[in-house]
Formats: C-alpha cells, sequence, structure tokens
C-alpha cells in the first residue's frame, strides 16, 4: 500500500464497529516480527526505542532526528499503517509540534500521538489552553500535508497526580478533539469502570494501553466496554 492509502486504511479502523488490536514495535525486527502475527496496524513505542538504545524513557534523552530515524525505518519496513508515539512532540511551542508531525509525515507514518506531559516538575502537564494549542498545530500540519493520518491526544493527567483527575482527563480530551485530534489516549486509567466511564464522557474514540502492570483486562472486555483501540504494550 502506498503512504495514503495506509492513512486511509488507519482512518478506517478507527470508524469500525469492531475493536482492533495495536502492538508496540521499537524497531524493524520486531515490527516485522509482529506485522507477521495479522495485526492490523503497528505503534512504536518511546519507551522501546529509547531502551533499545540504552536511553530511559525521556523526550530529553532521546533526539527528534534519533526518534524519526527509527520509526521512518519501522514505516518503510512494514507493509501496515504506522503511527508514531511522538511524546510530547519535541517541544513546548505549537510551532514545534507541527515542525515535528510534518517531519513525522515525511518519515512515512500516517498516525502520531503527543502528550501534554510538560516535562516540568513544578508544573507536569501544559497548561490546558497552551495544550489545546499544540494540538491545532499538529492537526494544521497533518492536514497540510496531504496524507490522511490519525492524531491522538494523550493526556496525562493520571500519571502526574492531578487533582480532580476523571474531570480533568474529559475536559482535557474533548478540548483536544475539538482542537482536531481523531483519538484519545489517558494512560493510567485501567479499570473497568473508569474506562466505561471515559468512552460515555469523551466525544470521540479511546486509546486504552494494557501489559502494564495492574491492568489485565482481556480484548472482549475492552470491547465490551466500548474502546475502539487496544494497545498492547508488551
Amino acid at each position: 500500500m502506498s503512504q495514503i492509502q495506509r492513512g486511509l486504511r488507519f482512518q478506517q479502523l478507527h470508524t469500525a464497529e469492531a475493536i482492533f488490536l495495536m502492538p508496540n514495535a521499537w524497531d524493524v525486527g520486531s515490527a516485522l516480527m509482529l506485522a507477521s502475527c495479522g495485526f492490523p496496524a503497528i505503534a512504536t513505542t518511546s519507551a522501546g526505542v529509547a531502551f533499545s538504545l540504552g536511553f530511559p524513557d525521556q523526550e530529553a534523552a532521546v533526539s527528534r532526528e534519533t526518534m524519526l530515524d527509527r520509526v521512518g525505518s519501522i514505516a518503510a519496513a512494514s507493509p501496515l499503517p504506522v503511527s508514531a508515539d511522538l511524546q510530547s512532540g519535541y517541544g513546548a511551542s505549537p510551532e514545534e509540534v507541527g515542525e515535528t508531525i510534518a517531519a513525522a509525515i515525511r518519515a512515512g507514518v500516517v498516525g502520531a500521538n503527543i502528550e501534554d506531559y510538560s516535562g516540568n516538575p513544578a508544573q507536569a502537564l501544559f497548561d490546558r489552553e497552551h495544550a489545546v494549542a499544540r494540538v491545532r498545530a499538529a492537526r494544521r500540519a497533518a492536514d497540510a500535508s496531504g496524507v490522511p493520518f490519525v492524531l491522538t491526544a494523550r493526556s496525562d493527567v493520571h500519571l502526574t497526580g492531578a487533582s480532580n483527575v476523571f474531570a480533568e482527563a474529559v475536559e482535557r480530551c474533548n478540548a483536544y478533539r475539538e482542537a482536531g485530534a481523531d483519538c484519545l489516549f489517558v494512560p493510567g486509567a485501567s479499570d473497568p469502570k473508569t474506562i466505561e466511564a471515559l468512552v460515555r464522557e469523551i466525544n470521540a474514540p479511546l486509546t486504552v494501553v494494557m501489559g502494564l502492570t495492574g491492568s489485565p483486562l482481556t480484548v472482549p472486555q475492552l470491547g465490551s466496554l466500548g474502546s475502539p483501540r487496544f494497545q498492547c504494550n508488551k
């Protein structure tokens, strides 16, 4: 498939009624192995890429150029749609996030996630208005490319100990959706009641990650909760 065909296929997966499972690859070998197993799409994992290079999972530890080089090699080798984990977009400003998305598309991916984690201990999450501007810039860059592209906005409210976690997650995710995100991702939400409530309150497809400690739900169980995208972290 061409990149445009892969992009269209990836979009279709998010609008279908059935849940789909997308595993995380960290290099060409793992991507080809996972593609041979029959999965419909592949994601990259920033942690996996960083660990394979001997670095911690921190945006400052692996440069944008290094990450995009690895992501591009995976996209070039895989016959499937590839979505890239781009952490917080490799820059605080909306302009930098837009540049990262544009570069990722040139590298061959048809989807990506960016997070609202700032990396600043004094303020772990970007201010909501600023975070929305970053998503909006990512959407503009994706649309300008002409490649069908699934933008996933990730909110780290559960991982940073924000107050009123559930309400904050819903408000941020719906704001990101209005800014142009196609899919939302709230890591740390792993119990059935929370996932079901997020699916109900967020007006967009939701990614749920499994394979981490305390995340034992199966694909059928997640499907019954209404989550359309199940991402396996191991």
